[in-house]
């Protein structure tokens, strides 16, 4: 290694060698040699939330006059630089690392300091004159910068993403609900013929698990506006000004939008993570119907000719390396992955929930990629549903209305004229002959011609 690629950074421990383009200094390359483990670092939405918060906390302590002016300056230019990506290859640190997170604010703090330094002497590095814990970390510890970056990661996520896409998707299925509304099929339960409804029913109800999986999003995303910032070490505040918090979050929620504020109770926000376990379970739910809605539009959609077929998919891409023509439902199978990874994921994110233990919870990193892994997801899949596969699917009226004509179910539409048990017995005959129910009725004489006419000519499913 030559002698200019690499320069020296001290901390407590002793000098280490980092590399000499990088921002970063010693506790962050301790952290690179520490935990080679995944090779994932933290999410760049995390990444830029935390340089959000250390730019709100340089303008705060700047207020509060516990920062020169100058020193201030270049902590806030440099924090805004982070904040529009200028830097994201800078953030090395492994998820799998300290469970506060104190390698990944180091790693900001040091990147800030860094940059700053950089603006006032033409040096990047070292500690003069902005310290990266004095300076940058003024008034702060990882114990509640980094749960506080978690939420306002998460919230924006929610906020701008996923939501947003939810709602596209919500949209779209409301208006196949309102297309498909004259559209006369089969209803089925126990995977087994039921009686007749409307496709736009069906569609209906899809639309309306969407609109509920939005409002429980919504409605758990409120726990994320709580942030932990002016707790610092263990919730009691120790080395803050009383007013830095108020200030720092005020600026963020000018900047964010959403109405952040300081937590109730510090030691439940930093020594719990309980409203991360709740936001996840709502996105869970989220999934869950995602993935209901997906599987029966593919199995509406099964055919082209031996399967169900009542509904038509559009092409999105060949489906088969070995047979021509084959098309599958590839988007509705993403979005069914997609579903199952984030049910894995609210796993993950119960188990980091307990893992906080008296005034800390040290799970804090994989959380945080976890639960912004899933908003991600969520948001991208959904998107693609409604843009790849809800907007441009049919509905195959023919099959349809077939179903319906040889369905047995039929035979419910006779229980008010001749009961339950002589219904069954037609349904049985008709099944074993392969008749329909009419024509068994028919041909049985069990009812006039006009009722009979009458029941099958304006059979209606029910609301």
């Amino acid at each position: 290694m030559e002698k200019d690629s690499v320069r020296e950074e001290k901390d407590s421990l002793g000098t280490i060698l980092v590399p000499g383009n990088a921002y970063f200094g010693a506790g962050t390359q301790r952290a690179v040699e520490n935990f080679p483990i995944s090779g994932v670092g933290m999410p760049n939405s995390f990444i830029h939330a935390l340089a959000l918060i250390k730019k709100c906390a340089s303008v705060a302590n700047q207020e509060l006059g516990l920062l020169d002016h100058k020193i201030a300056d270049a902590i806030t230019n440099a924090s805004q630089e982070v904040l529009d990506g200028k830097f994201d290859d800078q953030f090395v640190v492994d998820i799998f690392q300290t469970g506060s997170g104190t390698s990944t604010n180091m790693n900001m703090n040091e990147v800030i300091a860094s940059r700053s330094n950089e603006q006032i002497t033409g040096q990047k590095g070292g500690k003069k004159p902005v310290h990266p814990n004095d300076h940058v970390n003024l008034g702060q510890s990882s114990n509640d910068v980094i749960p506080s970056a978690i939420h306002i990661a998460a919230g924006l996520g929610i906020k701008e993403d996923l939501i947003p896409s939810l709602f596209i998707l919500h949209q779209s299925l409301a208006e196949k609900a309102e297309a498909f509304s004259d559209v006369l099929k089969i209803g089925r339960t126990h995977l087994q013929d039921a009686v007749p409804m409307y496709l736009g029913q069906e569609f209906s109800g899809y639309a309306r698990q969407i609109e509920l999986g939005i409002k429980r999003i919504q409605t758990t995303g409120k726990e994320l506006e709580e942030l932990a910032l002016g707790g610092t070490a263990i919730g009691n505040g120790i080395n803050t000004h009383p007013e830095f918090a108020g200030i720092a979050i005020g600026l963020i929620s000018r900047h964010t939008g959403i109405p952040f504020k300081e937590a109730t109770n510090h030691f439940e926000a930093q020594g719990a993570k309980d409203a991360i376990v709740s936001v996840s379970g709502a996105l869970k739910t989220v999934a869950i119907s995602l993935a209901k809605i997906a599987n029966d539009i593919r199995f509406l959609a099964s055919g082209p000719r031996c399967g169900l077929g009542e509904i038509t998919l559009p092409a999105t891409q060949p489906g088969s390396s070995i047979i021509p023509g084959k098309v599958n439902p590839v988007i509705p199978e993403a979005v069914i992955q997609v579903a199952a990874q984030v049910m894995g994921n609210d796993t993950t994110i119960m188990l980091c929930g307990h893992g906080g233990y008296f005034e800390l919870n040290t799970m804090m990193p994989l959380m945080a990629h976890t639960v912004l892994y899933s908003i991600r997801l969520l948001a991208a899949s959904t998107r693609i549903f409604a843009e790849k596969c809800v907007n441009n699917l049919t509905a195959n009226r023919l099959t349809c209305a077939a179903y319906i004509e040889k369905s047995l179910a039929l035979a419910t539409y006779l229980v008010p004229e001749i009961g339950y048990d002589r219904s069954a017995e037609i349904a049985k005959i008709a099944y074993e002959t392969g008749k329909t129910i009419q024509e068994v009725v028919v041909e049985k004489q069990l009812l006039p011609d006009k009722k009979i006419a009458e029941i099958f000519q304006n059979i209606q499913p029910g609301n």
